[in-house]
């Protein structure tokens, strides 16, 4: 496999949306519906990856909390409280390809970490596949 540096793919993270670890649920819930994502990253307030936050992360937490739905009461409830079932595992920006390609085959994207875990954006399967694609 041919040296390709990861960078290539990387969408830097002043072009990503995430959320912050501190925002609320319905902060999320507005966000996730404005840019149409089904997951989205999180940080925490050192501008580090914290994992992942998905859909159906909310739904099942919402589904089981008892709680009426009002956007005041959503603003109460910390995303942090959220449980999460996967978070998107995230390479190192140094990693290799064939270490970004064994984890963009099992998520939509795959977050991007300096030396000192802060986040500096992602990689989307799109654009790996894409580029496969257009060199066939």
């Amino acid at each position: 496999m041919n040296a390709i540096n990861i960078l290539f793919f990387l969408t830097p993270k002043a072009e990503v949306a995430y959320l912050e670890r501190s925002d609320s649920l319905n902060q999320a819930l507005k966000k996730m519906e404005h840019h149409k994502y089904s997951s989205i990253p999180v940080l925490n307030d050192e501008g580090e990856y914290t994992g992942t936050v998905t859909e159906g992360d909310m739904l099942w937490y919402l589904l089981h909390s008892d709680m009426a739905l009002s956007d005041n009461q959503l603003d109460e409830l910390p995303l942090e409280a959220v449980p999460r079932r996967n978070d998107y595992e995230p390479v190192n920006a140094s990693s290799n390809m064939e270490d970004l390609l064994n984890k963009i085959m099992k998520q939509n994207f795959v977050p991007v970490v300096d030396d000192c875990d802060c986040f500096i954006g992602i990689v989307k399967r799109k654009d790996v596949i894409q580029y496969y694609y257009d060199r066939t």
